[in-house]
Parts: C-alpha cells; sequence; structure tokens
C-alpha cells in the first residue's frame, strides 16, 4: 500500500511505460494533482490528476505508476483523457 504523504511536491510522474506523465503539485483526496505548466496546448486551463490507486511504487523525487502515461491522466471533471 502507498502512503499518499510519502509523495513529494515537484516529483516526477512515470507511466509503466516509463513515458513522462508530469509533475505532482500536491494530493487532493485520492488524487495527485499535476502541474499545469506541462499541460499540452488547449488544456492549460485546468489541472490533470492521476488516481493514487495507480501508484505502484515512489523512488525519491519519482513516483512509479502501473498505467501507461497516456492512459493515467483524468481531466480535472474526472473524465478520462486520452
Amino acid at each position: 500500500m502507498i502512503n499518499a504523504s510519502d509523495i513529494r511536491e515537484h516529483a516526477e510522474v512515470i507511466g509503466a511505460d516509463g513515458h513522462h506523465v508530469g509533475t505532482v503539485d500536491r494530493i487532493e483526496g485520492d488524487r495527485i494533482k499535476l502541474t499545469r505548466s506541462e499541460n499540452d496546448p488547449g488544456h492549460q486551463d485546468h489541472h490533470h490528476f492521476v488516481s493514487l490507486s495507480n501508484v505502484v511504487g515512489i523512488d525519491g523525487d519519482r513516483v512509479k505508476l502501473s498505467v501507461n502515461g497516456k492512459d493515467a491522466i483524468e481531466e480535472a471533471d474526472g473524465g478520462s483523457f486520452h
């Protein structure tokens, strides 16, 4: 079980495929809120999130996920983003 308090602000989030997903802004409830500065064009006006249930490991300043990078991101409203 992952302890959310072990996830550091500004840690890199990477998918199971090794692709960079984003950078931790903070934890909100059961999700990791990512910084907006890395969002694709057209998505800079809101935050993306990653479910804590997808976290399989924390290695210092790197959060590792159980899903591929493109499948990990949720829109601010909680819907999937592909």
